[in-house]
């Protein structure tokens, strides 16, 4: 069932934080989730039978940490009366089983103060997002509001129980099973875009939801999981586990017709000239060669819709590091948080930055002194109305003005942080954005994109912690006798670039020799200790620089200065640790049209590991400029 749709909201931001939220929470410290509910028959009485029929309400007795969206009777009386259904008993077993999913998260008690704009870290039980946004009650004295996938109000939030949270809303939340181009089509504020996303054919690519032939046994849910060994004098970590389905999904970013209008495009064959006059400028090499190919990869109205997708999940809150990770990590005045993303239009990357007024943008570029290039602002749930905008294969967000492909706002130094470099991680979300104390997430072997591995190549995701020394808290790792190949995203454009790998150094990380398509790196790079000659620095810069350009010279860097230790309190960057390297692995010539490959191979035997924090793809503007490259 999908909403209305409603005008994006351009001049209002709602601001949902801890200061809105009272400090009077009920508590029910003997009260599970299940109990909580049998305690008040009155109110809950409907959803509790729904759960029993569905085996769920003994599981939200247990022990645990659940978030559950409790609906009252009156929600789920409004549900059977527009179903057809004259009582619970009558909704089928397989309905009541979803409906039960859907409004539990297992594995964590998130309450208002922890998402009050953006998708829940955890998928609920069914697989999906849970997505919160808010607005203002102007019937009473502007209140915060808030709603659950955009259609449930929270009639009250966040009653802490025993084994969680219990946020009681006023209708059911339900899943749409459109596909991503579907729920487009069905948007009444976005009819161009969906008319050129089916005119191009792009919309066809955007279809694949589930890798069937990727199963999980009990062998690798529960016994015989692999050994990882990845901390200090090899620390073997004990929670390790596999992925147990592998999704395709997919993300866009969507003007709508209110957007379009306001630049001149009004019709499709508006747009159709627009992406012309844009991207014959971008590529004039291929000017007039594709114009009436609207499905060919270089027809401008191609390129201009390609580049508005993603080929896998990024949510709004996720874009940029946020919330709890963002606020310990991020100088923010020193530099925005970035992250970096491989788009549909081949050769085309796109920048995504998270600055301090909290906002999200795409291609900004913040230099030392001034803003060069504003970017295009993505709209938060909360500022994007009551359309749905997540479905069973993505999610789709507004955006304030038209994307167009930037080399000019990419023309800096691209640090890509490794996990946004595997579409199989980002889509299965758990990975990247769950806070796991020492927890590995993995796939099965020969199941990731865009990777070739060895049998003996153990390739995971660490979560989210505050206490790593890793960039945006969280890395890809990579362990036992490895051999692993690793396509690299593009480049903005053709040039001199040196190739950086940044990662932690460790007595149980190895020696690798590295390998750009094919051809050896240099010298192998020994994890286990950092350059001779590295040192603190002083409060003499000249002697800073000179110790940068020494360092250099060797094919070391130290760590940027931008994210760090316990930021807003003043805590240290990683450029002051020793232990938190980059390393120049080469420098020569990169084209924007062509595809490469960083391979990694272990050299030592035994079960070693590789902390693949980020890679860097510096300009020859930027490291040889004149000024130098800055420190963040």
């Amino acid at each position: 069932m999908l909403l209305t749709a409603v005008a994006i909201i351009t001049s209002v931001t709602v601001s949902c934080n801890e200061d809105d939220i009272p400090d009077n929470y009920y508590t029910a410290t003997e009260l599970t989730a299940a109990g909580f509910l049998q305690n008040d028959p009155g109110r809950f009485s409907e959803f509790t039978r729904i759960l029993q029929r569905s085996k769920f309400l003994s599981t939200l007795a247990t022990y645990g940490e659940y978030t559950l969206y409790a609906p009252t009777n009156d929600a789920v009386n409004a549900y059977l009366q527009s179903n057809g259904y004259p009582n619970v008993e009558a909704i089928p077993d397989n309905v009541c089983d979803t409906i039960a999913r859907t409004h539990i998260v297992k594995g964590g008690a998130y309450f208002t103060a922890d998402v009050s704009d953006g998708t829940l870290p955890l998928l609920n039980m069914d697989d999906r997002n849970i997505t919160i946004s808010c607005d203002s009650d102007v019937n009473n004295n502007n209140a915060i509001i808030y709603y659950v996938n955009k259609s449930a109000k929270m009639i009250e939030r966040d009653d802490s129980v025993t084994n969680g949270v219990v946020h009681t809303i006023d209708r059911l939340l339900m899943s749409t099973s459109m596909l991503l181009p579907d729920l487009i089509k069905e948007d009444s504020t976005a009819t161009i875009f969906a008319q050129a996303l089916a005119l191009t054919k792009l919309e066809q690519k955007m279809r694949k939801v589930e890798d069937y032939t990727y199963t999980i046994g009990r062998d690798s849910v529960e016994v015989g999981l692999p050994e990882v060994y990845f901390g200090a004098e090899g620390e073997k970590w004990t929670k390790v586990k596999y992925v147990e389905r592998r999704y395709f999904k997919y993300t866009a970013f969507v003007e709508t017709d209110e957007i379009f209008n306001k630049f001149g495009i009004r019709t499709l064959d508006d747009l159709k000239a627009y992406a012309k006059a844009q991207y014959d400028a971008i590529f004039p090499e291929d000017a007039g060669r594709y114009d009436d190919q609207w499905d060919n990869e270089k027809n401008p109205l191609n390129r201009f819709m390609a580049y508005h997708i993603l080929p896998y999940l990024v949510n709004y809150d996720q874009l940029v590091i946020s919330g709890q990770i963002k606020e310990y990590y991020c100088f923010l005045d020193k530099a925005d948080a970035e992250d970096y993303y491989e788009t549909m239009s081949p050769g085309c990357i796109m920048r995504a930055s998270g600055p301090k007024d909290g906002k999200v943008y795409l291609n900004r570029k913040r230099g030392a002194t001034a803003l060069e290039e504003p970017g295009v602002r993505v709209l938060s749930p909360s500022e994007s109305g009551l359309q749905l905008q997540d479905c069973a294969n993505g999610v789709y967000h507004y955006i304030n003005r038209p994307l167009v492909f930037n080399r000019e706002a990419l023309n800096n130094r691209l640090r890509i942080d490794a996990t946004t470099m595997f579409p199989d991680f980002l889509n299965a979300q758990k990975c990247r954005v769950q806070f796991n104390e020492k927890q590995m997430t993995m796939f099965k072997p020969n199941f990731l994109t865009n990777v070739e591995a060895s049998t003996q190549s153990l390739i995971g995701v660490r979560g989210n912690e505050i206490w790593t020394n890793s960039w945006e808290g969280n890395m890809v790792a990579i362990c036992g006798e490895f051999d692993v190949t690793i396509k690299l995203p593009p480049v903005p454009q053709t040039g001199t670039y040196e190739l950086r790998l940044g990662y932690n150094v460790n007595a149980s990380r190895g020696i690798i020799q590295a390998y750009l398509n094919g051809i050896a790196c240099g010298v192998p790079v020994d994890l286990r200790s950092g350059p001779d000659g590295w040192k603190e620095d002083t409060d003499d810069e000249e002697e800073n620089r000179a110790n940068d350009k020494s360092m250099h010279n060797r094919g070391f860097m130290k760590a940027p200065d931008s994210q760090g230790g316990d930021a807003s309190n003043g805590g240290t960057p990683f450029r002051a640790a020793g232990h938190i390297m980059r390393r120049v692995l080469y420098t020569g010539e990169l084209r924007q049209d062509q595809e490469y490959k960083l391979r990694f191979r272990q050299l030592l035997k035994g079960n070693y590991s590789l902390s693949f924090d980020y890679i860097e793809l510096c300009p020859k503007s930027v490291y040889a400029s004149p000024e130098g490259e800055d420190t963040h």
